[in-house]
């Protein structure tokens, strides 16, 4: 109450919160990707490669990596005030894939980070978002000393269906992250609408 009459307040925003996931192959970047942008302290489950793991562990284009995330990072980031997104990191190693099933698990979708050294390290990322129709985009991270290709090549390599964005990006710098996150939440809403139009012609 202020000098006899109530002071009216906006009553605060409760934001709406996504879920997006951030995969691709072993040494891609999703941890660092994460990091980046992430507004709180990134939960990280990295653990130190070893021994045990060289016969599985592939490191090839990757040898200087000594870490490796045996369950999942996770992060948050506030678009706008009324929309936050949780960011899920999987493990790119083919043996902790059992975990992808429960981190999808209500996502709106997902990034596909790749190495266009490696592209081959993303097809499993890629086959497993096709095939749950998760939408996703696939975000080029662009590696110092790395040669650049054009997105229509990249789309060729990693045989995309043409209305899959790949975007080009530093998964170090936190504004083209927040580029790439924007893309997802733009494409999965366009990827949710056609799916209710094509069930409203069909019912």
């Amino acid at each position: 109450m202020i000098f006899g009459r109530s002071e009216r307040s906006t009553p605060p925003v409760e934001p709406v919160t996504l879920k997006i996931l951030v995969a691709g192959g072993f040494g891609v970047g999703k941890t660092t990707l994460v990091g980046a942008v992430s507004e709180i302290r990134p939960l990280r489950t990295e653990e130190l490669l070893t021994e045990a793991g060289r016969p599985v562990d592939d490191l090839s284009g990757v040898e200087s990596k000594h870490t490796t995330t045996v369950a999942m990072d996770f992060g948050r980031i506030t678009l706008r005030e009324d929309l936050v997104l949780y960011l899920f990191g999987t493990p790119g190693q083919e043996r902790f894939w059992f975990m992808w099933d429960e981190l999808s698990e209500g996502a709106l979708g997902a990034v596909v980070l790749a190495d266009t050294r490696r592209l081959d390290a993303c097809f499993a990322a890629v086959d497993y978002f096709e095939r749950r129709s998760i939408p996703f985009v696939v975000g080029v991270n662009c590696f110092e000393g790395a040669a650049r290709h054009p997105v229509e090549d990249v789309r060729g390599a990693l045989d995309l269906d043409d209305d899959v964005p790949v975007l080009l990006c530093d998964a170090r710098d936190r504004e083209s992250v927040k580029e790439v996150l924007v893309g997802v939440v733009q494409h999965a809403m366009a990827f949710a609408a056609e799916r209710r139009a094509a069930e409203a012609v069909t019912t």
